[in-house]
């Protein structure tokens, strides 16, 4: 039997870890292009295109469209490859709705248990978040955003509905969130009803207040997502019909 030697081992350990990574990099960027309507219904997707945008291989580019079919975010149609699958702003209002429950379980539970210096963290988080919208630094909103998320569902202490939560937020472009319309405002204004409910410790408003902030936001990405297909549509209706009109023109000289 052949033993590989210690170096050997260390030497394809990293590699062996950064296709995942990669992959998982190409999926979420992928995903959001979809959710955003920036990739439309119908739409071919290639590995090559993808792997050129990333800067990675097509390998993991591959394989992160593998990943999606298998979510249903794209279909392997024969003879052509990986297209958008069909999706709708109703769609992405029912996973909200869905994510909406879960999330105001966990931000009841956080109402309940949070201490003073927990309602400081997230105050002190919140006003970052104003600061950073006030400046358009969509970046550094996106991440307060996720951080005061994130501080809410671990103060719920309950891994198994943060589980849950996981599996129906992958399906959410965070990073497109602060580009959509409305948003930024929408983030302020919902998180201070938040606040108001978690310092007051009462577990139903702050429930509420959660599930309104959530369904809020998918609301307006849905309102997003349609209005970029509509305006897609409209462009190829007006382009076809310009087509039509040269080729008329031609036929009659």
């Amino acid at each position: 039997m052949i033993r590989k030697s210690p170096q050997t081992m260390t030497s394809r350990s990293p590699r062996s870890s950064a296709r995942p990574q990669l992959s998982e990099k190409a999926t979420a960027h992928i995903r959001g292009l979809i959710m955003s309507g920036e990739l439309r219904p119908g739409t071919l997707v290639r590995p090559e295109t993808i792997g050129e945008d990333l800067g990675i291989s097509t390998t993991p580019a591959r394989e992160a469209l593998q990943a999606l079919r298998v979510e249903g975010f794209l279909e392997l149609v024969p003879r052509r490859g990986f297209v958008v699958g069909p999706l709708t702003g109703q769609d992405i209002r029912d996973l909200f709705q869905v994510q909406a429950l879960i999330g105001g379980e966990l931000a009841a539970r956080a109402a309940a248990k949070a201490t003073e210096q927990d309602v400081a963290e997230l105050e002190a988080l919140h006003h970052e978040l104003i600061a950073a919208a006030a400046r358009n630094d969509h970046d550094r909103l996106e991440e307060k955003n996720h951080a005061f998320h994130r501080e809410i569902n671990l103060l719920a202490d309950s891994r198994k509905i943060i589980w849950l939560l996981g599996l129906v937020t992958r399906y959410v472009p965070r990073q497109f969130y602060s580009s959509i319309p409305g948003w930024p405002r929408a983030t302020m204004d919902d998180h201070a009803e938040l606040l108001q409910g978690i310092k007051a410790k009462d577990p139903e408003a702050t429930r509420a207040a959660m599930q309104q902030h959530i369904v809020h936001s998918g609301e307006l990405l849905a309102a997003h997502f349609d209005a970029r297909v509509a305006a897609a549509q409209t462009d190829g209706a007006a382009t076809d019909d310009a087509q039509t009109d040269d080729a008329g023109g031609l036929a009659s000289a």
